[in-house]
């Protein structure tokens, strides 16, 4: 049997319901929400929103990414925590313009002409005078200098005296509506805007993110929104001559197709650029298929000048590759494979073969024009002497940047570049960027080809010296002569030869085993009899060093490395022209350009052992294909937006600049024909002005007064 419910419990409930929409309408309440959405904006400025789930991991950590991505601060704007707090602010903020309406509109109504004669000599800004004119004549002379200085009065007529009661800068009321309706309206309109509405009608209607790839036309309808969509924000991605009509929503667990009632084509994409390589102006000059009535509609769009069809405004959002058609020249960094060419687009992907793995290339993008600060680069001398070389201290300059940060800024357009990915089987990818042709750095024209492991970091480059006819052959015919057993003996036979001086001749057999072991080291490659892991190190430079930590006294490492890298010097000169003889060449001669070469390209070889690939592809050809990326928005907030910009713009300088003021004037018979007066002024702010208005105000009431 339930027990009937007494008027203490629903006293009870009526309190704690009452305490709840206090709290909830209170400003403090507001504030502390205005705060938290500020805090998360911050978030959502400083952390990139809806990148790959990669690059969270690399850039805090597997742990840290998981924790940031449960609480959804890789799409802040979307996450339900953040609507939430939006739709409190809404509920809050009208909750206080509903409680505070009904005073705000009873104190615009109100003149206070009730207002006692006794009670004004309470207030601060007050005076009294007696007046030598009638009543009546002082009611008509006070009555048109207020109605001249924009008073509104209205008069009360008592049986001993007048009281007007008059009011000014009644709009500090109404700001602080405008500005509590401003802040309803911008979160509504920002809800109606954002992908709210796009998750009501995928949770409603059954649609699903779509994780996969392939052509848009061959994904289903389950992960498409209808082009009726009321609200919508996404990204199409036109090139140049091409046409698309499917737009791509981001979500964080995977995109959603939207379907436009038009089509874009693109007829030509206009670019223009800065000196310094940034875009000045980009624009597009398109064509919209209607396909309902057929109708080809040109326009242009412009960044801050879009286009608009049928309720979707179309703005020049960015550009990208359209699928530039490239050649590459393929450079196998061993010996046993001749350089052969590969055709394919951007965007597109090719496999690699060979004996030890395969690999698969991912065309990701093509650079025409790259600006770089040159000055930067060249800071030192032209070429750099091997012989003086700390082996210890030089590893510090492997696969180095190509361009690092000085004081000195000289701009220079290098020239195209290309970049592509090679994953390997198990799915691993490295990110290349390879410029097409040389950079002068230091004196000395060089290749650049960077490398990065992921795509947080920045790229570190390979620095190949050019050859005689200002090409790659020539280091890539000593690089692949490093892995020729047959052209490093001969090689070491050369310096030997003429290194051993005349009288000594038993010199040569220990020179012999030395320059082979040094060339053996630094070509990677096995040396027999070895008893140290230098033999296992990849070669280069590196496992000189390894060499001489593991079997050289720290005190002597300074002077043996001096010696072993004149022996290296001279014995990759002798490769080099056995090499050179070998593919029909005149050898090398000696001077310093030869010397300069040789400088670089020692500490070149030595950071290609380093460099992760089987292969160099050096763009040879190319034909660009240009794309735009257009934003396609339907936002029927849009509106409320505008309206909530205007509406807190007038709120705020109502509230900052307009002051309430009100003026009671008593005016009372004296009995001898004049006219005794009682004024006063109330104001929200006692401010200087206010003083000053009361002195001008009490000056002329009181004009000829005793």
């Amino acid at each position: 049997m339930s027990l009937p419910t007494t008027g203490l419990e629903v006293s009870s409930r009526s309190r704690a319901w009452r305490d709840a929409v206090e709290l909830l309408s209170s400003m403090r309440f507001a504030i502390s929400l205005l705060t938290v959405i500020c805090i998360a904006s911050v978030i959502g400025t400083v952390v990139k929103q809806h990148e790959p789930a990669n690059n969270y991991v690399n850039q805090f950590g597997p742990f840290w990414a998981q924790v940031f991505d449960a609480v959804g601060l890789y799409a802040v704007y979307s996450a339900w925590w953040f609507l939430l707090i939006l739709a409190f602010l809404v509920t809050s903020t009208s909750l206080c313009i509903a409680r505070n309406l009904p005073k705000i509109v009873a104190e615009l109504r109100a003149y206070k002409e009730h207002l006692r004669e006794q009670s004004l000599s309470a207030f601060h800004h007050k005076a009294q005078g007696m007046l030598p004119e009638g009543r009546d004549a002082a009611y008509e002379r006070i009555g048109k200098l207020l109605t001249g200085s924009g008073w509104k009065a209205k008069v009360q007529i008592r049986p001993h005296g007048t009281m007007i009661a008059a009011r000014k800068g009644m709009a500090n009321k109404v700001g602080y509506l405008a500005a509590h309706s401003s802040i309803v309206l911008i979160c509504l309109g920002g809800l109606f805007d954002g992908d709210l509405v796009v998750r009501a009608q995928m949770a409603l209607l059954g649609k699903t993110p779509f994780l996969g790839g392939g052509m848009l036309r061959d994904v289903p309808d389950s992960h498409r929104l209808s082009e009726r969509n009321p609200t919508f924000r996404a990204n199409l991605l036109v090139p140049e001559q091409g046409r698309a009509g499917t737009a791509i929503i981001s979500m964080s667990n995977g995109v959603v197709l939207q379907d436009l009632p038009f089509d874009i084509e693109l007829k030509k994409f206009i670019v223009d650029y800065y000196e310094t390589g940034m875009p000045k102006l980009f624009a597009s000059e398109i064509v919209i298929h209607d396909r309902d009535t057929g109708e080809a509609i040109p326009a242009t769009v412009k960044v801050n000048q879009p286009a608009f069809h049928r309720g979707v405004t179309i703005y020049q959002s960015s550009f990208d590759d359209g699928g530039s058609k490239l050649t590459l020249k393929a450079l196998p960094l061993k010996p046993g494979t001749e350089p052969f060419d590969i055709q394919g687009r951007v965007g597109e992907s090719t496999t690699l073969t060979s004996e030890a793995q395969q690999l698969t290339l991912e065309l990701s993008g093509l650079r025409v024009i790259n600006v770089e600060n040159m000055g930067a680069m060249n800071t030192g001398a032209a070429g750099t002497d091997v012989r003086k070389v700390d082996l210890v201290r030089s590893l510090e300059q492997h696969l180095g940047s190509g361009v690092k940060t000085q004081t000195t800024k000289t701009l220079q357009n290098v020239g195209p570049s290309v970049s592509y990915r090679l994953r390997d089987a198990a799915g691993q990818a490295r990110e290349f960027n390879n410029y097409m042709v040389p950079v002068e750095i230091d004196g000395q024209r060089v290749y650049l080809a960077g490398v990065r492991d992921t795509p947080n970091e920045n790229f570190r480059y390979l620095r190949i010296p050019v050859d005689d006819n200002d090409g790659i052959d020539g280091w890539l015919q000593l690089r692949r002569a490093l892995g020729d057993p047959a052209l490093r003996a001969e090689a070491v036979r050369r310096y030997v030869a003429k290194a051993t001086p005349a009288d000594r001749p038993e010199m040569g057999e220990q020179l012999t085993v030395t320059t082979q072991r040094v060339l053996g080291l630094f070509s990677g490659a096995e040396v027999p009899g070895a008893k140290d892991d230098a033999s296992q190190a990849p070669g280069g430079l590196m496992s000189l060093s390894r060499f001489l930590e593991t079997t050289v006294p720290e005190a002597e490492r300074a002077r043996i490395s001096e010696v072993l890298l004149r022996i290296l010097n001279g014995a990759l000169f002798e490769l080099h022209n056995a090499a050179r003889e070998k593919a029909g060449l005149k050898p090398a001669e000696p001077g310093d350009k030869t010397q300069a070469f040789m400088s670089l390209a020692v500490l070149s070889l030595s950071d290609s052992f380093l460099y992760p690939a089987p292969v160099l592809l050096q763009l040879s050809d190319f034909t660009q294909i240009q794309a735009s990326v257009f934003q396609v928005a339907r936002a029927p907030g849009k509106t409320l937006v505008y309206l909530g910009a205007v509406l807190l713009i007038i709120g705020v300088f109502a509230m900052l600049y307009v002051r309430e003021r009100r003026l009671w004037i008593w005016l009372q018979d004296d009995g001898q024909g004049g006219t005794r007066v009682s004024t006063a002024l109330s104001t929200t702010r006692r401010t200087l002005d206010a003083d000053a208005e009361f002195d001008r105000l009490k000056h002329d009431i009181l004009k000829d007064a005793a």
